[in-house]
């Protein structure tokens, strides 16, 4: 067996290469501690500082712990990641928060703060644990804050330290591979001036080298110059033996004419049949050769000309048959199926049966048993199977006995030019299929020839048949549903007339107005059908979570962002890399999970004949002051939501809260002049456009551009300090049935064309830059003065939501509401 070839050459840059990568790789791993011990000190304190900042925030009434959620705890975690955090009294009894949470870790007995790594929720999180000492009645107690985040972020952090540590030592390293590539080449360059010298000489020239050279390869030009003399010698005997070759070739053939002449001579009937008998022998072979060789230019002229036709392989197949002598026929046998038989394959028809026949052919001349065919069908594919038992091909010989003229050890003995399986594959690949020669079980060689078919797999032209027959099935299920099932929602038949293809939307935005997005989405996916259930924002929530959905919806749209923050931190939501996330702005989506398609400022909207332009209250500041000097005129004439009922509400109240001083002192004037609260926009805007009502706070400005466009008699003002802009949200449950339609949904509504529909009548806002229409983000911010104050997804948004924190502020909202002077 022949030695493997090496190169020196390679072997020092691959000496040098391996010290090279090792010492890399040991100052990366050194790196990547080094990243991961400063992104876990980075983040570790921002977890400390989170929980030191709620544990300021404990308060002990009447032996009571109780902590009113500061706005900064969460605002610190700006990134992606889930958070969660719970507070225990003295006796381990949850406060607030999560209570599975606190369950898994034991209380604190100091300070703090203390770290640890906790599988949370089947993720792996981050918790600071910190100690609040409390005194009350006597006693002195520690309560215990947890805060925990997952990991994501600060995986990230250490992967970009070290990213950004990495490279200059991948430059360093291939630098010095650069090096040492230069360094080798310098030391080999007279082994290249000496292969050049090779290279240009005559094929004939085989004089002694004499290139100057360095000792240590003066021994190679020694040994190469005695070499060379040898082969001179062994040229001039090739040459002389090729010469012989050349006059003994005629031998055969001259054998073969004289063995004709004296058969002609012969009086012996035995004799004379024995010399024809050798004489048919060689004839045969050398007429068997010419055969092939013509039939191989037969079939490369004819694929090279591409001539095509639809033939039914049993055809093919008779037409084999029918070729063959009668002994051979009798031991063909074909088991095809009769949807194999017609099945229909199109290429060049002569081809495609000598394809066929070299292998029927190869497989009679080895065996003397039958030969079987077989076939079958998948995919779109039919695969035909030769089987025959005779001595098979030898697992390494197959690659070989495909090229021409080659043929294996078995067929040695018999005869045969080596040209037929070359022929096989040749048309097979020319055909799109493929050849594949394997061991028949029990002996022998099985050919596997794959063809592609003509038009449909008739065994998906029946699983088609099946699913319509069910599709009409289903329709008339559907239609005979009671009405009172449907009542709660909307069904938008697929443009098409299928009904395989089902997506479940649950949301809170007013029908009418959604359908303009359903339409447009179905003139995109016309096979489509969509179920639009519309709820409010608080219901949508707290049924998602009892499970009390039917059925299980594949998308959640909601105004109240918050409420969608805390299902997606909560593990709700499935993640998903939506190819326009890139175009949406940073605040507008959060983890992936959390995707905003809308721009909706709070605003002022008023009755134009109970408050005259001149004195409309353009600011916060300055409607407070309007309701105080004036509330025997508007008392019950002013509404907003019900931040108890209305999620929205809750969040647009919550921020104003954090934004504005002037909002407790804005909350007291609707108590003075007895406002109205609604659950929902649309009551506060029929209420104002029929004048029972002067005029409504923070309304959704996406409902009062588009009723004033449709000519309600109201007017808009969009705050001239501050205006609160947020955001429609999607999220894709985990356990949605079909989520990947919920997806092509979210596409849709960030793509361009379901912007221009909430830039277009529907007045929602569109987010993306670039949009056209009427209610552009652009467009809207351009109607106030104020600052443009979007409420942002993420985190921060949970502060709000914190059960002890909710409940303080909707206690001191509802006394202060219903406060009358």
């Amino acid at each position: 067996m022949p030695l493997k070839s090496f190169s020196i050459r390679r072997r020092i840059l691959a000496l040098a290469l391996a010290l090279l990568l090792a010492a890399a790789v040991v100052l990366i791993v050194f790196i990547r501690d080094y990243a991961d011990r400063s992104a876990d000190r980075a983040f570790d304190r921002l977890l400390a500082a989170s929980a030191l900042t709620i544990a300021g925030a404990v308060q002990v009434e009447d032996d009571n712990v109780i902590v009113e959620l500061p706005f900064a705890a969460f605002g610190m975690f700006s990134g992606g990641d889930r958070v969660f955090y719970a507070v225990e009294d003295p006796v381990g009894g949850a406060v607030t928060g999560y209570e599975d949470l606190a369950a898994m870790l034991p209380q604190m007995q100091a300070a703090g703060p203390i770290f640890t790594d906790r599988l949370y929720r089947d993720e792996l999180v981050r918790v600071a644990s910190v100690g609040r000492l409390t005194s009350s009645g006597g006693d002195t107690n520690w309560v215990t804050i947890h805060v925990a985040e997952t990991q994501n972020e600060r995986e990230a952090l250490a992967a970009e330290i070290l990213g950004n540590s990495v490279v200059p030592v991948v430059a360093l390293t291939l630098l010095a591979i650069a090096l040492v590539w230069f360094g080798i080449g310098r030391m080999f360059s007279p082994l290249y001036q000496l292969e050049q010298d090779l290279r240009g000489r005559a094929p004939h020239d085989l004089s002694p080298l004499d290139v100057p050279v360095p000792v240590e390869v003066s021994h190679l030009v020694n040994a190469l110059n005695g070499f060379m003399m040898r082969l001179g010698s062994a040229v001039e005997r090739v040459t002389g033996l090729v010469a012989e070759a050349a006059h003994e070739v005629r031998t055969p053939l001259a054998s073969l004419r004289a063995q004709a002449e004296i058969a002609m001579e012969e009086q012996d009937p035995d004799a004379l049949r024995r010399r024809v008998g050798r004489i048919h022998q060689g004839a045969v072979q050398a007429s068997q050769l010419v055969s092939q060789l013509l039939m191989e230019a037969t079939i490369s002229h004819r694929l090279e000309n591409q001539e095509t036709e639809t033939s039914a392989i049993g055809a093919l197949i008779e037409s084999v048959g029918q070729r063959l002598e009668a002994e051979q026929a009798r031991r063909l046998v074909v088991g095809l199926t009769d949807t194999v038989a017609e099945a229909q394959v199109r290429g060049d028809r002569v081809a495609l049966r000598e394809m066929l026949r070299n292998v029927v052919d190869n497989a009679l001349v080895y065996t003397d048993g039958p030969v079987e065919i077989s076939g079958a069908i998948d995919d779109g594919m039919l695969t035909l199977a030769v089987s025959d038992s005779g001595p098979g091909i030898a697992e390494s010989e197959k690659p070989l006995v495909l090229e021409r003229f080659k043929r294996g050890a078995a067929g040695q003995a018999k005869p045969g030019s080596g040209l037929g399986l070359s022929i096989v594959r040749r048309v097979a690949e020319a055909h799109r299929g493929a050849l594949r020669l394997k061991d028949r079980v029990g002996g022998g060689l099985v050919v596997e020839i794959d063809l592609p078919l003509v038009g449909r797999n008739p065994k998906a032209e029946q699983l088609r048949k099946a699913l319509g027959s069910l599709a009409v099935v289903m329709a008339g299920l559907f239609l005979v549903q009671p009405h009172e099932a449907m009542a709660a929602s909307t069904r938008y038949p697929a443009p098409d007339g299928s009904t395989e293809t089902v997506l479940t939307i649950l949301g809170v935005t007013d029908t009418p107005l959604f359908q303009h997005f359903i339409t447009a989405f179905q003139a995109e996916r016309r096979d489509v059908t969509v179920i639009y259930e519309e709820t409010d924002s608080l219901p949508l929530y707290e049924r998602f979570l009892a499970g009390k959905v039917s059925p299980k919806p594949d998308l959640l749209v909601s105004s109240a962002s918050d409420l969608q923050i805390k299902l997606a931190n909560d593990g709700y939501a499935m993640a998903y890399d939506s190819p326009w996330l890139a175009g949406l702005p940073n605040w507008a989506h959060w983890r992936n999970e959390v995707f905003g398609f809308t721009f909706e400022p709070a605003v002022i909207i008023y009755n134009p004949e109970r408050i005259s332009e001149a004195e409309v209250p353009r600011t916060h500041l300055t409607l407070a002051e309007l309701l105080e000097t004036r509330k025997d005129e508007f008392r019950g004439a002013i509404a907003t939501y019900d931040i108890a009922v209305s999620g929205v509400g809750y969040l647009l109240a919550a921020q104003d809260q954090v934004i504005s001083s002037n909002f407790w002192r804005l909350a007291a004037a609707f108590g003075r002049v007895n406002a109205q609260f609604s659950g929902s926009s649309p009551a506060i805007l029929n209420g104002v456009a029929d004048g029972s009502l002067a005029l409504g706070y923070n309304v959704l400005g996406s409902y009062a551009f588009a009723r004033k466009a449709a000519g309600a008699n109201i007017e808009i003002v969009v705050p001239d300090d501050y205006v609160l802009v947020l955001t429609r949200s999607m999220l894709i449950p985990r356990d949605a049935p079909f989520p990947e339609l919920g997806k092509a949904f979210i596409d849709f509504a960030l793509s361009p064309s379901g912007q221009a529909v909430a830039a277009g009548q529907t007045a929602l806002g569109s987010l993306m830059s670039g949009t056209q229409g009427e209610w552009t983000s652009e467009a809207i911010a351009a109607r106030g003065r104020g600052v443009i104050q979007p409420i942002p997804l993420g985190p921060a948004l949970l502060v709000s939501l914190d059960q002890q924190r909710r409940k303080r502020f909707l206690d001191t909202w509802g006394e202060i509401v219903s406060h009358k002077p």
